[in-house]
């Protein structure tokens, strides 16, 4: 089921097109990487989108600032084809930091038996939390990514592999699944220039899209619940065996398994239309005991955002402009732990606020300016660095 648009009116050969996951109309978060404005040229088999996103910060820790800054964080490419009735391509490739740096996110055939059931394969991305899946720029009210979905869990973290996932309907309630094998982790999670315990640290090594760092999968699954004009709830699980436990047959250590576990959350309160979202996200990794104390066994996090329309009208030609203010609470824990010699606190922590407002002048386009305000502890609990500043930037499809 595809809906179409003209996107010039002068122009009979230029359409914008938004494929939707399958025939019967419920969004979801797994349902993102497909429901996203494309262009399509006449009779050519591939649709053509992206978004782009440029900002400008002014920051300052402990009263020391860098001045201003202006950033092209990223310009993303979408590419997507109905090969045939029930088979689809898609593929996200994004330009970071200007160009510096280009991934592919993910680049995947999906073949539909049943809206119940369809496989799909290539890089894929690890359904782990909202935000891995449903990361768009344009479709958030901030400028900055919630560092627990980028600092603690590896936010855009796409591996290759194969799985399934499907939707089962009653009534106004809609039950989605995913469940993926990919490759995964290595031992740069706790082998990196960070000096802790960081996810993250594995998206350097780009050889995982060519093979196995231990020849042992990394295991990803989500259950999602969907209440028509309620909301939606997701439970989802990543995990697997991080280092190389063994090496022509020899064997150099245990099998160190990496567990993480996800909630996250959608609604919309329906007198004020105030939108709540959010994520909480639980890390266990088994770190030898040969490494200190800073690399935590265990970590935990998360983000809620609210956004409050205050303004909805016909403005300046744009028929259904919104002015909205915007408030996020972010939370991570690095290391949630206590110092073995002594059964104190590790206090490796990190909160933000984050204040601002939005406009909207069409669903596609986003006009942000935030505060931020964080504070972050180092292991000892000593007083924490503070760092406050502004944004401004701007966000859209094509």
């Amino acid at each position: 089921m595809v809906g179409t648009m003209m996107a010039q009116t002068d122009s009979t050969w230029l359409v914008r097109v938004k494929p939707v996951s399958d025939s019967i109309p419920v969004k979801m978060n797994m349902d993102a990487v497909y429901d996203r404005p494309f262009l399509q040229m006449g009779k050519i088999p591939v649709a053509l989108g992206g978004y782009v996103e440029a900002n400008t910060a002014w920051f300052s820790t402990d009263g020391v600032s860098d001045g201003l800054s202006f950033q092209l964080p990223r310009l993303t490419m979408f590419m997507s084809s109905s090969i045939a009735r029930r088979i689809k391509f898609f593929t996200e490739i994004e330009f970071e930091e200007g160009g510096r740096e280009i991934n592919i996110e993910f680049a995947s055939v999906d073949i539909q038996f049943h809206p119940a059931l369809t496989l799909r394969g290539g890089v894929v991305m690890n359904p782990i939390g909202a935000f891995n899946q449903n990361h768009d720029g344009p479709k958030w009210d901030f400028i900055s990514r919630p560092v627990s979905a980028t600092q603690m869990l590896p936010a855009t973290w796409s591996n290759v592999g194969f799985g399934m996932y499907g939707k089962f309907y009653r009534d106004n309630w809609t039950l989605g699944y995913e469940i993926y094998l990919t490759n995964g982790f290595d031992d740069n999670i706790i082998s990196n220039t960070e000096n802790r315990t960081s996810l993250p640290a594995s998206k350097e090594n780009h050889q995982r899209f060519e093979e196995s760092f231990n020849g042992q999968p990394l295991y990803t699954g989500k259950l999602s619940l969907r209440r028509h004009n309620v909301g939606e709830i997701g439970f989802s699980y990543m995990g697997g065996v991080f280092n190389k436990f063994q090496d022509d047959g020899l064997t150099l250590d245990r099998k160190r398994w990496l567990n993480t576990f996800a909630v996250d959350f959608n609604t919309i309160l329906p007198i004020t239309n105030t939108k709540l979202l959010g994520e909480w996200a639980w890390v266990s990794v088994d770190v030898p005991d040969t490494y200190g104390q800073q690399f935590g066994n265990r970590q935990h996090g998360g983000f809620v955002d609210v956004v409050q329309p205050i303004l909805r009208r016909k403005l300046l030609g744009w028929d259904n402009a919104v002015f909205s203010a915007v408030f996020r609470f972010e939370y991570v824990d690095w290391n949630a732990g206590t110092f073995r010699e002594t059964g104190t606190n590790i206090a490796d922590d990190f909160r933000a606020l984050v204040p601002g407002i939005s406009f909207r002048p069409t669903a596609q386009t986003v006009l942000r300016l935030n505060y931020l305000y964080e504070w972050q502890r180092d292991i000892l609990g000593n007083p924490p660095a503070r760092t406050a500043g502004w944004q401004f930037g701007m966000s859209s499809y094509f």
